[in-house]
């Protein structure tokens, strides 16, 4: 019975990244990681799209990193700024910045209840190609101002048009 044997797996220890100077790093956590419940719900009623709104009605940035679990520098590059202008108040607030994240949440909104969730709402805003546009997606669309369009196109789909 020399051949009856299980090999044995080493099992290895996490280990926290460490910078340079020896501290550990610390990683953000997701949004369902942090306890916020209703991810996939997030943009599905008018009440959900209000609640990223300030009471001066602009887009919280805070909230929308906060909710989609990813840094202000990625939430910049989905609608076409600089991933500084994120970072100081009062360029996030400007009439540009607000747009642009007002017409992405909006299509985020419309999509997710097609889509099964934000989440999947998410990824189809980023890397579905439209067919319509020339295979480009709904996220490039939206960096060179041509939200209105993506709009136009959910609007003739909801309505039963072909894609």
């Amino acid at each position: 019975m020399a051949g009856h044997f299980k090999p044995v797996r080493r099992v290895r220890k996490f280990r926290a990244p460490v910078s340079s100077r020896g501290h550990k790093l610390i990683r953000k956590r997701s949004a369902k990681e942090a306890g916020i419940k209703d991810v996939e719900l997030l943009l599905t009623s008018k009440k959900d799209l209000e609640s990223l709104r300030s009471l001066e009605g602009l887009v919280v940035v805070d909230r929308i990193t906060e909710l989609f679990g990813m840094p202000k520098a990625k939430v910049a590059e989905m609608v076409g700024v600089r991933p500084d202008t994120l970072q100081r108040p009062a360029r996030a607030s400007s009439p540009k910045t607000q747009t642009r994240l007002k017409e992405m949440v909006e299509i985020l909104r419309r999509v997710a209840d097609w889509a099964g969730g934000v989440p999947q709402a998410l990824a189809w805003y980023r890397a579905e190609p439209l067919p319509e546009f020339g295979g480009r997606t709904a996220e490039s669309l939206v960096k060179d101002g041509k939200a209105t369009a993506v709009r136009d196109y959910l609007d003739h789909v909801a309505l039963g048009g072909f894609a």
